[in-house]
């Protein structure tokens, strides 16, 4: 890595390719979805937002920064970790973000230095599940010095302890590598797929086709959602002549029963006809 390094960034998805496009679609950015091995998927940004438009520096964006707040939506919006790599001329480094907690990541300098917390490698393994003693060894041996390791041996030496969960990244999918480059490598693959924004109306069908294949699909939809749909309506209109009748909080929780039985039979109603007229 050196100071003419141009940036770049990957996002590793601990999820497979169907679960992450409805989510990454929030973006509303530029980028290619590919699978990365067992369980995982990898997102490549084409790069614009810390290349600028040429205008001049001001339009720059720290990659660090970028990816930071995209990782962090991802994870915000899924079930699963988000792991960003990003590197530029002077640093290198990762932001890994679960959920609603606070995102964990550390930093190395052009030449290898370590200039993050060794706490922080502990909280990164301890939340995608590595092993607590092998695993944790490899990723300390990253934050102590070592003059034979640039930034972008302690990016591929991160990669490696993560392939030991499943991750494979796919060929030219290099830490270090030009964001253009790494676009075009992505772009060349056949199970790679471009993300491109299409409006509000179809990212979130989007992300309620994703949620009907998932666990919860049953009870959004078919018999079993219109069967719970019912037995809610059922349950929710004595509660509410109860209400009538005593007063209290039992109008209220008879309503909500109500009106969530009638919104589930409203939206199985609705995506069935949609479906049959054929409604992209």
């Amino acid at each position: 890595m050196n100071a003419t390094s141009p940036a770049g960034a990957l996002l590793l998805c601990r999820a497979e390719p169907e679960a992450v496009r409805p989510v990454a679609h929030l973006l509303r950015e530029r980028m290619l979805l590919a699978p990365a091995g067992d369980g995982w998927s990898v997102l490549v940004p084409e790069g614009k937002p810390w290349q600028g438009d040429g205008a001049g520096e001001a339009d720059v964006e720290p990659v660090d920064r970028v990816v930071a707040g995209w990782a962090t939506a991802l994870a915000v919006g899924s079930t699963w970790p988000v792991l960003a790599l990003w590197w530029d001329g002077d640093r290198a480094g990762y932001i890994l973000a679960t959920g609603f907690r606070r995102p964990v990541g550390y930093v190395w300098l052009a030449d290898g230095t370590p200039a993050g917390e060794d706490e922080a490698m502990r909280t990164f393994a301890e939340r995608l599940g590595l092993d607590p003693v092998l695993d944790v060894q490899a990723l300390e041996e990253l934050t102590r010095p070592d003059a034979d390791a640039d930034a972008r041996i302690r990016l591929r030496g991160l990669v490696a302890v993560l392939t030991r969960i499943g991750l494979v990244l796919p060929p030219g999918l290099d830490p270090d590598t030009p964001g253009e480059r790494l676009y075009a490598a992505a772009d060349e693959r056949p199970d790679a797929e471009a993300l491109v924004w299409t409006g509000w109306r179809r990212a979130v069908r989007a992300e309620l086709d994703a949620v009907e294949r998932g666990r919860l699909g049953p009870w959004l939809r078919g018999p079993r959602a219109r069967a719970l749909a019912a037995a809610q309506i059922a349950a929710g209109l004595p509660l509410v002549l109860l209400g009538i009748r005593r007063g209290g909080g039992w109008v209220l929780a008879g309503t909500q029963l109500v009106a969530h039985g009638a919104l589930g039979l409203a939206y199985d109603r609705i995506r069935d006809a949609e479906e049959s007229a054929g409604t992209p």
